[in-house]
């Protein structure tokens, strides 16, 4: 089932944010690496978990990863570590901060090599193996969803879907040259 379908299925409670997300935010291109970073980070750390419980907490998130600044989060020392795990605002399992935190340093890291995350070579083959070589906590599913959701891949949404079109006009990656 589609996030368009998805959605519409929802309870009340749950409702309100995700059509938030899908209508705003879901498979438009992101052009700031500090979100795509944050993008990222939401995309661990909803693994095992249900994608409402990432969205309720991403005020929290914004919060402890100092709005997900890259450059912060990769200096970060064993005692911001430490204020991770024991913040009830995010999701606290060793793993997935770790992650965070090195997957930051990797960033810096293309940075410096391409300029930006955002500007590195954007086949799903060439995103796939660097996530592979050099990322963590970024299996395929992880990949897959971050790359759609951040428009850099197609079918986030339904042709069908009004959102398509306001997609579409934001230019995304899957778009350019067609």
């Amino acid at each position: 089932m589609s996030y368009c379908k998805y959605i519409n299925s929802l309870k009340p409670g749950e409702y309100n944010i995700h059509r938030e997300y899908h209508d705003k935010y879901y498979g438009f291109p992101i052009h700031d690496d500090n979100e795509l970073f944050c993008r990222l980070v939401l995309e661990i750390n909803q693994a095992g978990l249900s994608w409402t419980t990432i969205l309720n907490k991403q005020p929290g998130f914004r919060i402890a990863y100092h709005n997900f600044d890259i450059k912060k989060v990769a200096a970060y020392k064993k005692k911001d570590f430490k204020r991770l795990m024991n913040d009830a605002g995010i999701i606290r399992n060793r793993l997935k901060i770790n992650a965070a935190i090195e997957n930051a340093k990797t960033i810096i890291q293309l940075q410096k090599e391409f300029i930006s995350f955002e500007k590195y070579p954007k086949t799903r083959e060439e995103w796939t193996k660097l996530f592979k070589q050099t990322f963590r906590f970024t299996g395929g599913e992880i990949v897959n969803e971050f790359l759609m959701s951040a428009g850099f891949l197609p079918n986030a949404h339904e042709e069908s879907c009004p959102i398509y079109k306001k997609v579409l006009k934001a230019k995304p990656a899957w778009n350019k040259g067609r």
